[in-house]
């Protein structure tokens, strides 16, 4: 699985203002369920955000040095989708090295892809680790910069 499956381009948001983890989540599911792999689907918002924070209550996916993970698994996905966001003021996210959080990369898998949903989340989590790509993704400019950022990574490696 190519990252570039996991991101696109109408699911990058840039600057987003939000003051909790709930509405962080409700912005970034209206967010995904605008893309087009959505719209054939039954999913609600209030699904997403039901899954994700049922994940938090089992321990929070906020990784440390401003990054958070958040993942859950849907009834209906045919794939694993994702969605990012570079927030414009940092939240408070219970996040392991107890610093807020401010770049975010929801993913959610069908219910029963296990292995597919753990292969994602290590990608993103191995990218998102690294010092020089968060550096990059706050100085982006605008969603584009974001999400070439993001998508960039498979191009320098097979190189």
């Amino acid at each position: 699985m190519s990252r570039d499956t996991l991101f696109h381009a109408d699911g990058v948001l840039c600057d987003l203002h939000v003051s909790s983890k709930k509405q962080l989540f409700q912005e970034m599911a209206t967010k995904l369920l605008q893309t087009e792999a959505f719209k054939e689907t039954d999913i609600a918002c209030r699904d997403i955000v039901g899954a994700a924070m049922e994940r938090e209550r089992l321990g929070s996916t906020g990784v440390g040095t401003g990054v958070a993970l958040p993942h859950a698994r849907i009834d209906g996905l045919d794939r694993v989708h994702a969605v990012f966001a570079r927030l414009e003021t940092p939240i408070d996210y219970d996040a392991i090295d107890e610093r807020p959080v401010d770049l975010v990369a929801l993913l959610l898998a069908p219910s029963e892809a296990g292995g597919a949903h753990l292969r994602a989340l290590a990608k993103v989590s191995r990218t998102l680790r690294r010092q020089d790509m968060r550096q990059r993704l706050r100085a982006a400019p605008n969603a584009e910069s974001l999400f070439t950022i993001l998508t960039e990574e498979r191009n320098t490696a097979a190189a």
